[in-house]
């Protein structure tokens, strides 16, 4: 024990004094302390370059691990922000619709759709729930028609969507007016319809735009409807086969104006018109 105590000792002893004045004892000291001197030093050095490594990584993780989350947070606002202008851009649109409708009009919100074999049905919920909404209304969006309200329960509107087998509606082609009549195919994988009772010899081609006529006063005129996809014009018989496709994308339907009129108040309107213009 004195021993472990002594040898530190005569090491201190040695390393303070001066060269002229250490005896052989103390060179012998100094030249077998040297080198255990140097690695002491150099380990001391590694151990302090590795703790200050790794606190400075530890620093790092913790900034990198701020920065992910503040990245993160930016994201999510800037897709919330994108999603808020969009929707914007869309309410504008429908702003502007519904200023070219000449009737009063009702907004609701698409919260589902329906796709069974035969039927296709869109579930609506109305911003206004005492909107005087009623069956046969026609129903309509940005990019055209819609289709007609099936049912109303409360602030809940059933809508049978333009592809719908049992839907018809006149119309007529923008490009040269020929008069068709589109009815939904009830296809279960794809919103088609088909464009019945189009003349021979009328003019219809591919691509050409179909617009509500009025006729029937189911629809407003010159509303869109579908745009035509496929002509056969057959050689014999009246009318010739078209197909269309219809302008409004109904999967990514989230909008559309529900029109406060029906066909009962519009026939009623051009019966009491009739006799006034006989006079």
């Amino acid at each position: 024990m004195v021993l472990l105590l002594a040898v530190p000792f005569f090491f201190l002893r040695a390393s303070i004094r001066k060269p002229e004045d250490m005896n052989v004892v103390d060179r012998t000291l100094m030249r077998v302390a040297a080198p255990v001197q140097y690695i002491a030093a150099a380990i001391a050095r590694g151990v302090s370059s590795l703790i200050g490594d790794y606190v400075y990584l530890v620093d790092v993780k913790e900034n990198n691990n701020e920065l992910a989350y503040e990245n993160a947070r930016l994201r999510a606002e800037t897709r919330e922000l994108s999603a808020l202008r969009a929707e914007n851009r869309r309410l504008r649109r429908l702003l502007g619709l519904r200023e070219t409708i000449p009737a009063e009009t009702v907004s609701a919100a698409v919260i589902a759709k329906d796709t069974t074999e035969y039927f296709r049905v869109a579930h609506l919920i109305l911003d206004n729930p005492h909107a005087a909404v009623r069956t046969n209304m026609p129903v309509v969006a940005l990019d055209g028609a819609v289709g007609t309200v099936l049912r109303v329960a409360g602030d809940k509107v059933d809508v049978q969507l333009t592809v719908d087998s049992g839907f018809g509606v006149d119309v007529v082609v923008e490009r040269t007016g020929a008069r068709g009549f589109v009815r939904g195919s009830g296809n279960r994988s794809r919103y088609l319809a088909r464009v019945e009772y189009v003349q021979r010899v009328d003019e219809v081609d591919v691509g050409d735009l179909l617009l509500t006529s009025g006729v029937g006063c189911r629809f407003p005129a010159g509303i869109q409807v579908a745009r035509v996809t496929k002509v056969v014009k057959r050689d014999f018989g009246i009318y010739q086969s078209v197909e269309a496709q219809p302008t409004v994308d109904f999967s990514r339907l989230e909008e559309a104006l529900i029109v406060l009129s029906d066909s009962k108040e519009c026939l009623q309107k051009g019966a009491e018109r009739g006799p006034r213009a006989k006079r």
